[in-house]
């Protein structure tokens, strides 16, 4: 169904879009066990368990499991890595009484970290290779002001997470529950609503001072976005959306329920914006998902995709190559990703590998 409407192409396109790099998420393998030990269920969701800031070792094993494939245009593959730009100014927040809130660039976060000070230096050899393709996704992965009221609120669980500089914290105990502050651009109000556009569009302008050039494309913090900030976000030099089929927004009525949104690839909005749709997964990391095999099930889908003279553009969070708080997890999927890779080249030869501002490019054209 994913698949049936929309913009078509002849040739076979992979495009692997991997969202999250530069977020915080668990900071090391110690405050992990703390949470462990004090009763938070940190196992029993993937993102606790395995997501961190990539380090020196993951940058260097992933490039080198895609420099290993070429394809019918001598191209690698190519992670297209949405990226958050700023991370939560731990210390300052702290000295302000948690009356203001601050951010720092994530590099200034890459410094703090153990294994990661070569990081960006690292992600910049990616990207002068062409398999490292940054674009954004967000100031921070963190609704700023639901976190900052629960701090003021002093809530145990927020200051919990505060106190080991994790922004934002599942709640304590049973059932498992996932990190309550990641949605960045969900509001509560009319004035929360375009004060969550400004940052938005301030982390957008910190992307463009960072890398040099304009990220084309953008994929909202969980696929949540108002249809009214896409003005703005035109006028800024956003072109396309990525993301799932149905984009979330939020409703400022009594019930709050979020209006969906659907869409399909190459669909123009009223301001000339476009939108890519994820139409293949690749998340071995993301235990939830049950699934058992999940080459074959991503080569099934890729297969599908095209069938339908589609690109296939598969979905694979920063999670699956991160080896920082557990190694087994980064070494078995990249085993599993070069798998993949290797399957894909040798029954489809003439597979082009594209970034997702590359793929844009080609719908433009046509």
């Amino acid at each position: 169904m994913i698949n049936l409407p929309g913009w078509r192409t002849p040739g076979k396109i992979v495009v692997f879009e991997s969202d999250d790099w530069g977020s915080i998420r668990m900071p090391n393998p110690d405050v992990y066990n703390i949470f462990l030990k004090s009763g938070y269920s940190v196992d029993k969701i993937a993102y606790e368990k395995f997501d961190s800031l990539a380090s020196e070792d993951d940058l260097e094993l992933l490039f080198g499991t895609l420099t290993k494939f070429k394809d019918s245009n001598g191209n690698s593959p190519v992670i297209t890595a949405n990226t958050i730009m700023a991370n939560p100014d731990f210390e300052r927040i702290r000295n302000s009484g948690f009356t203001n809130y601050y951010y720092e660039h994530f590099t200034e976060t890459l410094k703090k970290y153990a294994k990661h000070s070569n990081s960006f230096k690292l992600w910049k050899e990616g990207i002068n290779n062409k398999i490292f393709y940054p674009q954004y996704h967000g100031r921070e992965h963190l609704n700023v002001s639901k976190f900052m009221k629960a701090l003021r609120d002093k809530d145990t669980d927020a200051h919990f997470a505060f106190n080991h500089s994790l922004p934002g914290s599942m709640p304590h105990g049973l059932p498992p529950k996932g990190n309550k502050y990641v949605e960045a651009t969900r509001y509560i109000s009319e004035k929360d609503k375009w004060e969550k556009l400004d940052i938005f569009l301030e982390g957008y302008k910190m992307f463009t001072d960072t890398f040099g050039y304009k990220s084309k494309t953008v994929i909202p913090t969980n696929y949540t976005w108002s249809a009214d900030w896409d003005e703005k976000a035109a006028a800024a030099g956003i072109k396309y959306y990525q993301g799932n089929p149905v984009m979330k927004e939020p409703v400022l009525t009594v019930r709050k329920k979020d209006k969906l949104h659907r869409h399909y690839l190459g669909q123009e909005n009223k301001f000339g914006q476009k939108y890519l749709i994820r139409n293949a997964i690749f998340e071995p990391s993301l235990f939830r998902l049950k699934v058992n095999n999940p080459v074959d099930e991503c080569l099934k889908q890729i297969e599908t995709a095209f069938r339908w003279k589609k690109p296939a553009i598969v979905t694979s969070h920063r999670i699956n190559y991160i080896g920082y708080l557990d190694e087994s997890n980064r070494d078995k999927n990249l085993k599993l990703f070069e798998e993949l890779i290797s399957r894909i080249v040798k029954k489809w030869p003439d597979t082009e590998f594209h970034n997702s501002e590359s793929l844009a490019n080609l719908i433009d054209k046509s």
